[in-house]
């Protein structure tokens, strides 16, 4: 019986060390981490490792819900596969766990409370877009990647693997980058 504990934040430029750091003291064997947005499943690679790597006994371990994902469905989605391999999930903030009788429901719960918490955030955040754009001083998001440098890189003849490891960013940024150009 395993621990595995699984971190994610959104973005690049943000720091999961708390996270590794409060899965290790809470005991996990393994730990997997990436840096991808949790909208969706899609492009969560060490979450579907963590998924198979899973067996029977086994728990799966986040330390917050919205680390799993933000759409109910998706978390339940997750549960559910982790149920099928005889795993548990385990959430630390708040405690909340499959194995026992409420937990799968407490889950649900705090899936659709989250989810409902992104939409706020996306509506308050479109109304702050909204009326800086009226008062002239909405100049749009900062750029996380330096593109000539990945336009650069490649005339150089490297490769989007190699790209993406010196940039920080993934390969399919990368390809899409050099989409653009063509």
């Amino acid at each position: 019986m395993a621990r595995i504990g699984y971190a994610r934040v959104s973005t690049t430029d943000q720091d999961l060390q708390a996270q590794l750091d409060r899965l290790r003291s809470e005991g996990c064997d393994v730990i997997r981490s990436e840096k991808v947005s949790g909208a969706s499943r899609v492009g969560r690679a060490e979450l579907a490792t963590v998924i198979e790597f899973l067996r029977q006994g086994d728990e799966l371990v986040a330390t917050r819900l919205d680390r799993l994902g933000r759409d109910t469905r998706d978390v339940l989605n997750i549960v559910h596969e982790c149920q099928q391999r005889g795993a548990f999930v385990t959430i630390l903030d708040p405690h909340v766990s499959t194995r026992g009788e409420m937990g799968q429901v407490i889950l649900t719960v705090l899936g659709m409370v989250a989810q409902m918490e992104r939409r706020f955030i996306k509506e308050r955040q479109l109304e702050g877009i909204s009326r800086a754009k009226a008062a002239g001083i909405y100049r749009g998001g900062k750029s996380r990647i330096d593109r000539e440098m990945i336009f650069k890189m490649h005339r150089q003849g490297l490769g989007p693997s190699a790209i993406s490891k010196v940039v920080g960013c993934s390969r399919m940024q990368v390809y899409r980058i050099l989409l653009i150009r063509k």
